[in-house]
């Protein structure tokens, strides 16, 4: 079989899946289809065009139409997400097939609400609004900047993609009794890492594998210590609230679970997070962790500590492309790593709990403000993106360039390329994130192969196989984030402010003295909760007894 049959014949294994939204017309556009909430796979919709004909868009439009596309701009160096190789590719391949000028429209991924924001107060949103994060994505929605779905024309412009995701637009994709949110399908993977230096383990004559709870990891760092080896990295808490997991009580009580887990907002109040604190507070007053981690606000400056030898742990999402253990070496030539224990922050007698993603990725939404045109632009696009090639295609980019083949059928990434066709430091990701979250190849065996070539770097394949395998041994203990389907209107009002007040009421108990810590945690308790948090405990109470939740 030829190279290019085997492409063919694996990427027909790739499981690709699309996202789409529409329209209930706002906004002084062209009427909208109606708002059909039929579950029918192949409905004839079609759109009124100016003399009150129907007319099918399927295999194009006859006058131009301008389709913009969010894309996450990660300030990659010599990287434009906005012009390069691939978006030109997106342009030959859809654009002049459907008569669509496609633009790409760059998103900070650390600003990303407030980039949103000015986009839509200065009517220049994109055509998709997106997030990562259901509250974040209710907020969008109860501020009226998305267009009610049809699901029809769903049906009927992006067939594929609505045989792929339809069981999750149906189940998660309805608010206040109106189809709003569209998803990208994501797989029951993960390459988030921690990674600590196994050789200051073994020089104060532990092993990676004693690292078995929270009191033998603050045991271990004791010993740093005294050998002058360094600390434990550590990073400034703020905007993603997912700290406290290790330290929640098992079995999950599902009305605290709904109550306190919100990623948005700190569970400030818990128990869960008094235990956090109270070991934050042991470890910067004994010296254990990196004495300025309220200065390390940005990923880059915690990377930064990790690769110059002050630290000894950190965790990134791996890649092919990581740089984390080369940049290490060259500045600590006799460095070894290892996959910290997932085991290692949970006190004894706990297990391992942590946030499991929901069965879907990016939540999207169609702008309130896009055209009938724009919006059927939306659904033919990833009608388009979702189709085995093409996804393929934008995943590992031309074959005998950027990839080969392996024996297996399998892409194996050619990492010495630095050609135009070069992918982005994330395998591209920004773009086809709009119908999957990670690659998937036939069997779960077979992702799990691929994607340990995909998260692989050349010689450290076993932190990935690590990796995978305590994924594998915790994920019982796993669970995704309570999923209320009304917006949550207080969240939305005060979680700015109470994101300003967490940090600077955790850093003032973390940086007390041991004496100090009681009074001052009860007294930031009911400084947090008057500061609006009580506001949104009593608002999802009332939505949990009410019954409007997924968990």
């Amino acid at each position: 079989m030829s190279s290019l049959s085997k492409k063919r014949a694996f990427s027909l294994l790739a499981i690709a899946v699309l996202l789409l939204g529409l329209l209930a017309g706002c906004s002084g556009k062209n009427d909208s289809p109606s708002n059909s909430n039929s579950n029918a796979n192949t409905p004839s919709t079609s759109t009124n065009n100016n003399a009150g004909e129907e007319v099918d868009y399927r295999n194009g439009f006859p006058e131009r139409v301008t389709l913009e596309i969010p894309v996450y701009d990660r300030a990659f160096e010599g990287w434009n997400v906005a012009d390069n190789y691939y978006t030109r590719w997106i342009q030959q391949e859809f654009g002049e097939k459907y008569n669509v000028d496609v633009k790409f429209v760059p998103i900070g991924r650390s600003t990303e609400v407030q980039d949103f924001q000015q986009l839509l107060a200065a009517r220049k949103a994109p055509d998709i609004i997106f997030h990562y994060d259901m509250p974040q994505a209710l907020a969008y929605y109860s501020e009226e900047v998305m267009q009610p779905l049809d699901l029809d024309e769903i049906a009927h412009y992006a067939p594929t993609y609505w045989e792929k995701m339809k069981d999750t637009i149906l189940k998660y994709g309805e608010v206040e009794g109106q189809h709003v949110f569209f998803f990208a399908e994501r797989p029951n993977v993960s390459n988030w890492v921690g990674i600590i230096r196994k050789d200051w383990v073994e020089a104060v004559g532990m092993k990676v594998e004693d690292l078995t709870s929270l009191e033998k990891f603050n045991e271990m760092l004791e010993k740093w210590k005294e050998a002058g080896l360094g600390v434990a990295g550590g990073s400034l808490q703020k905007d993603v609230f997912n700290y406290s997991y290790a330290f929640r009580e098992w079995p999950v009580d599902p009305e605290k679970h709904a109550l306190y887990t919100d990623l948005s907002v700190a569970d400030f109040t818990t128990e869960a997070t008094e235990k956090w604190l109270r070991n934050l507070n042991y470890q910067y007053n004994n010296g254990l962790i990196d004495q300025e981690f309220y200065l390390r606000d940005d990923h880059n400056k915690v990377k930064a500590e990790f690769v110059a030898g002050r630290t000894g742990t950190y965790g990134e999402y791996i890649t092919s492309n990581t740089d984390i253990f080369e940049a290490t070496l060259k500045n600590n030539p006799e460095a070894e790593f290892a996959v910290l224990p997932p085991y290692s922050g949970v006190p004894e007698g706990g297990v391992p709990q942590g946030r499991l993603d929901w069965p879907f990725g990016m939540i999207m939404g169609i702008n309130h403000e896009s055209s009938d045109l724009e919006r059927i632009a939306v659904w033919l696009y990833l009608e388009w993106m979702i189709q085995p090639d093409n996804l393929f295609y934008l995943q590992n980019g031309p074959e005998g360039e950027t990839y080969t083949l392996n024996e297996e059928g399998i892409p194996v990434k050619n990492d010495s390329y630095d050609g135009e066709a070069k992918l982005s430091p994330n395998n591209n990701k920004d773009y086809w994130c709009l119908v999957i979250e990670a690659p998937t190849y036939g069997s779960e065996e077979e992702t799990k192969k691929v994607l340990k070539s995909f998260w692989s770097p050349p010689g450290y394949e076993y932190i990935v196989e690590d990796m995978m395998r305590y994924r594998d041994e915790v994920i019982e203990y796993y669970y995704p984030d309570p999923l209320f389907t009304v917006p949550i209107e207080s969240v939305a009002k005060y979680k700015a402010d109470l994101n300003n007040l967490f940090q600077e009421l955790y850093l003032d108990i973390v940086m007390s003295s041991p004496e100090q810590f009681d009074q001052k945690y009860e007294q930031a308790k009911q400084t947090f909760l008057d500061a609006g948090y009580q506001e949104i405990l009593d608002e999802k109470k009332a939505a949990y007894d009410a019954g409007h939740i997924i968990q």
